[in-house]
């Protein structure tokens, strides 16, 4: 199982120097990946019905922008957990993604879900009631462009008409995975996913689901092997035994990645979040 580390996005700051510092120091502490959450607007509570963990008064850095920053400085590899990929055009992810996958040398797995926030999909001009919709044909859509050097296509939301992506990316095509925990979801991500996001317990309810989705992936004709599982651990409130009796937990689940998340855990800076990366690597020192 390997171990990776969640971006502090809300909480890092925006001294270039800091994120630096943050992942090459998880890096340095024997971290693979680091993962990274994506917001593009935030919504003003007091004016909007959001129901989702983020408001406009959180930061964020843009996924894209700063693992491409990331890939001069580090050696990792880079996820995302997840871009909300229906509010966007399905070409300019397609073209962002291969040209950070070029950069870090392909060590690219996208992170994709259908998102809450109807604030951000007004302001980018998206539809929020069809998005669950939309988001097959765009991974369809993007593959085509990542392994051909020209693509005609028409479907129900795109028109490409005999054009390409240059350069084409590393990994043809790059792995793309999906967030959530719907049937729909489960379902999807059994057909065409090459790996998914679960936020549950490692307990008897959360093996339960697991089950499910290599059932999923039976019935689809696929190998569950062939589809990987990331979570994370969220640091709040736990001793370091439970912090490694939860990992423990989803490698026996058959998890094949796992990142730790220091955001909301009361630390006061960016070394506090580095400090914690690492008395967390320490407690987990050979799952």
């Amino acid at each position: 199982m390997q171990l990776g580390v969640v971006f502090p996005q809300t909480e890092i700051g925006n001294d270039p120097a800091i994120v630096r510092d943050y992942g090459q120091a998880a890096e340095a502490l024997g971290y693979r990946h680091v993962l990274a959450f994506d917001h593009v607007l935030g919504g003003n509570a007091a004016t909007h019905d959001l129901r989702g963990p983020y408001k406009h008064t959180d930061a964020f850095h843009e996924p894209f922008v700063l693992f491409g920053f990331l890939a001069a400085v580090t050696g990792l590899e880079f996820v995302t957990g997840i871009i909300i990929l229906p509010q966007r055009q399905s070409a300019l992810v397609a073209k962002q993604a291969a040209a950070l996958d070029v950069l870090c040398g392909g060590r690219l797995r996208l992170g994709v879900a259908v998102g809450w926030n109807h604030v951000e999909f007004e302001a980018l001009g998206m539809d929020f009631s069809d998005r669950g919709r939309r988001i097959e044909e765009q991974i369809e859509v993007m593959r085509l462009l990542w392994t051909e050097e020209l693509v005609t296509f028409e479907g129900n939301e795109h028109r490409i008409t005999d054009a390409g992506l240059n350069p084409l990316p590393v990994q043809q095509p790059i792995p793309v995975w999906f967030g959530g925990h719907a049937d729909f979801v489960l379902r999807r991500t059994a057909r065409i996913g090459d790996g998914w996001f679960p936020l549950f317990a490692p307990d008897a309810d959360g093996a339960a689901e697991v089950e499910k989705l290599h059932g999923y992936i039976r019935e689809a004709g696929r190998d569950p092997a062939e589809v990987g599982i990331e979570t994370w651990l969220d640091v709040l409130d736990k001793t370091p035994d439970q912090w490694r009796a939860h990992a423990e937990g989803w490698k026996k689940l058959g998890a094949t990645h796992y990142s730790v998340n220091t955001m909301n855990s009361g630390l006061a800076s960016p070394q506090d979040h580095i400090e914690a990366i690492g008395r967390i690597k320490e407690a987990l020192a050979g799952i």
